[in-house]
């Protein structure tokens, strides 16, 4: 049984890097929204976690399918719309159940299915300790007003929690310092990104063998500090703009996992974005969103199954 679910998350180890890549690529692009290259980042988030796609005669992998993926039909083949599972490793004579191709490939998945749950549990139970113990270490927190809390334990302002999430602020932040930074938090609050901060922890959990998907990760929340700080941007001037930049710097922390640190990602450039940020404007955002659809369904669907 190991073997056979590591095979599939094999599989979606191997499809997930490749849209994962195409979102690196396009973060790159100054003029694309930094809140609509967050949102990209699901695409590749869902590559990893889910083997059943629809079938789709636009889809990208139609091409690939010819070469060196093959296409699973998972029920009625007629059926529409039509699910299909992308199998790139084809090492199996039958799929439901599961029976390969020989006896040494299935000892060999059944080992590394072994050793991939016993690592990757692992993984998941440190995570998991990790985030008690941090929310342990600020439960004596002295509350200030309504989720808002103040600990000498923390260096720089934070929201931490899931569910009810809290926004920790140092003992020595400036009273002026506060306003930005508790709007920054906010929209870190609204977005329920602690949320999905630690979906992706788990994912690269689950995928620890995967080099790239810890690069991901690290990617992943660069922008998502970039698409919350747009997010403050859309309301301030251009002095505030300045302010809220050199408040940025005085909080400049270690970055974390576990929370959404107000100063703890990639600073320098967090910097560049605020002092060179412009709206979106009406036509920009349409334009995203007809580029983002065309890539839904051309990335996220799967090969039509024969």
């Amino acid at each position: 049984m190991p073997g056979n679910i590591f095979y599939w998350v094999l599989n979606m180890s191997i499809l997930g890097p490749a849209t994962g890549l195409i979102v690196v690529v396009l973060r790159r692009i100054r003029a694309l929204p930094r809140f609509g290259v967050y949102l990209l980042w699901a695409l590749p988030l869902i590559r990893f976690l889910v083997s059943v796609g629809i079938g789709s005669p636009y889809s990208l992998l139609n091409f690939l399918s010819r070469f060196m993926i093959k296409t699973i039909v998972v029920g009625d083949a007629g059926s529409a719309p039509q699910y299909t599972m992308t199998n790139s490793l084809q090492a199996a004579e039958s799929y439901f159940p599961m029976e390969y191709k020989d006896g040494f490939l299935a000892n060999i998945f059944y080992i590394a299915g072994i050793l991939w749950l016993i690592v990757g549990a692992a993984a998941v139970l440190g995570t998991i300790v990790s985030y008690i113990v941090t929310k342990s270490a600020l439960k004596n927190a002295e509350p200030v007003r309504d989720n808002i809390y103040r600990s000498d334990r923390v260096s720089s302002p934070a929201v931490y929690g899931i569910f009810r999430p809290k926004i920790i602020l140092p003992g020595n932040i400036p009273e002026a310092d506060t306003a930005y930074i508790l709007r920054h938090e906010r929209i870190h609050i609204r977005r329920r990104d602690n949320l999905w901060r630690m979906i992706a922890v788990l994912t690269a959990c689950i995928h620890w063998f995967n080099p790239l998907v810890w690069v991901f990760l690290k990617l992943f929340l660069t922008d998502m500090e970039l698409a919350c700080d747009a997010g403050v941007l859309k309301k301030l001037d251009d002095e505030d703009k300045k302010a809220y930049a050199a408040v940025l710097l005085r909080c400049v922390s270690p970055k974390s996992h576990y929370a959404s640190p107000f100063g703890g990602s990639k600073i320098q450039l967090r910097i560049q974005n605020i002092l060179s940020y412009k709206r979106l404007t009406i036509v920009s955002g349409l334009c995203f969103a007809a580029f983002f659809f065309i890539l839904i369904v051309t990335v996220m669907t799967n090969a039509v199954g024969g």
